[in-house]
């Protein structure tokens, strides 16, 4: 909890700061507490929270998560500067309301209560809500916060409608109780359906097909770097949250909710990959892609083990620097361009190659490459479901090499094309380049030496 009052204080600071300077100093205020955040992440937490362990537990699940998308977020606050270059008068309230989110994540992270998870989905999400409209001028970005909010309630409503038949069930928040009562009464209609409703309600938060009708216009619509935020932060924090609900709470109730989650799967990773060929606008694509991604992740419940959280968190930050990397590249393209068809990105690699490097990386990191992060991250999660679930493996696999097609399209865009329609003069920002190394070295080590994931992030 000592993290999360850091997060939070740093998100108050930063939002004050725009009362002067219209904000100039919102992103280095920002950067400061995120470090000494993630420094405060890695030591033991403070016994005066214990009290309120009924409510929230840093236990070390919850410290590995919350490494991981303060690290996620350091660096999507380095991109800042050039990507919201065109929002100094509020670039100080975009910056403190991905903090907040970040904070909502960090509850998700660590909830033990159907209150606390209420808290930390709608802290989470209330911030997205504003930020993917926060580009005013842009119809597009108006249409995809309304959108994103009407749907965000819809699905607010099916968690509580859910959470009210689970409660009248067991009569207990707790997740623990309400697991025990699971056990006990495998066959309660009303806990069944009401766990079959809160599963409804997280998989809209994750993306998963049908529940995902609102991510291609909310993508393409918000700026792009709340763009990659929602595709990194958000879904690290919605898949953990997602993950605790199913395989502790309804664990009693297993059989009645996996073959749902199996039909999810097929659905979202058919669908997603094969709209994802269709598309010519590569923020688009990228959109579809995050949806096929949300299929991949949530194979994690078939065949659960006790290193079933590592291969979820291993997943989700290789799948996260994967997303970073792309973006980055997109940011520039669309500052220079104004666009983001395929056709804009015709040459990157003559006059930025190392921008364009990271993101060829990333795709094949996304597409499950050998030598990448992304192979050891899918080949984590499809060992573990061989056993119980074969067919969704072999569609998984014929996903992935589907989705290398439209990774392609664009990777071919950047480097195989003899004249450059970007302008010498157009060059891409110091931190752009940096954080472009460390995501390319990143990305190709833990690939090659998965342990040095465990090593990152001190579970060694």
């Amino acid at each position: 909890m000592t993290v999360l009052i850091i997060v939070f204080l740093t998100a108050v600071a930063v939002l004050f700061s725009g009362v002067s300077h219209q904000g100039k100093w919102a992103r280095y205020i920002g950067i400061a507490g995120l470090l000494v955040a993630l420094f405060v992440s890695f030591m033991p937490e403070s016994a005066f929270f214990l009290k309120y362990k009924s409510m929230y537990e840093y236990g070390p699940n919850t410290a590995l998560f919350t490494k991981i998308t303060l690290v996620i977020t350091l660096l999507l606050f380095f991109l800042g500067g050039f990507a919201f270059s065109n929002h100094r008068s509020h670039q100080s309230e975009l910056y403190a309301l991905m903090l907040f989110a970040v904070c909502g994540g960090i509850v998700l992270f660590g909830y033990q209560n159907f209150v606390t998870l209420f808290l930390g989905i709608e802290i989470l999400s209330i911030p997205l809500y504003v930020m993917a409209g926060s580009n005013k001028t842009d119809l597009r970005s108006v249409e995809a916060s309304m959108k994103y909010l009407l749907m965000g309630a819809f699905a607010t409503g099916f968690l509580l409608f859910g959470v009210a038949l689970v409660y009248g069930a067991s009569g207990s928040f707790d997740i623990y109780k309400i697991h025990e009562f699971g056990v006990e009464n495998p066959k309660n209609f009303m806990f069944i359906m009401g766990s079959v409703l809160m599963l409804s309600a997280l998989a809209f938060k994750v993306s998963l097909a049908p529940f995902h009708m609102w991510s291609p216009d909310v993508y393409q619509g918000a700026p792009s770097l709340i763009t990659a935020f929602m595709a990194s932060v958000v879904k690290i924090s919605a898949f953990y949250a997602f993950f605790r609900l199913m395989t502790i709470c309804f664990s009693g109730v297993f059989p009645s909710w996996i073959n749902i989650i199996g039909v999810l799967i097929i659905i979202t990773m058919l669908l997603a990959n094969v709209m994802g060929l269709a598309q010519t606008n590569a923020k688009r694509m990228l959109a579809y892609s995050s949806v096929s991604h949300a299929g991949y992740i949530a194979m994690i419940f078939f065949g659960v083990t006790n290193v079933s959280t590592y291969n979820m968190a291993f997943y989700l930050f290789a799948y996260s620097l994967a997303t970073i990397g792309v973006f980055m590249c997109l940011i520039y393209t669309e500052k220079i361009k104004r666009e983001t068809s395929y056709n804009a990105f015709k040459g990157l690699a003559k006059t930025e190659p190392l921008l364009a490097t990271a993101a060829a990386v990333s795709m094949l990191s996304m597409a499950g490459i050998p030598l990448t992060a992304g192979f050891v991250g899918k080949f984590g999660l499809f060992a573990q479901a061989i056993n119980t679930a074969p067919f969704l493996v072999l569609m998984a696999v014929i996903g992935s090499a589907v989705s290398i097609a439209y990774y392609l399209r664009l990777i071919m865009a950047m480097f195989f094309f003899k004249e450059s329609s970007f302008k010498t003069s157009e060059k891409v920002s110091i931190t752009y380049n940096i954080v472009a190394v460390v995501i390319i070295v990143t990305i190709i080590a833990i690939g090659v030496y998965p342990d040095f994931f465990t090593l990152q992030f001190g579970l060694r």
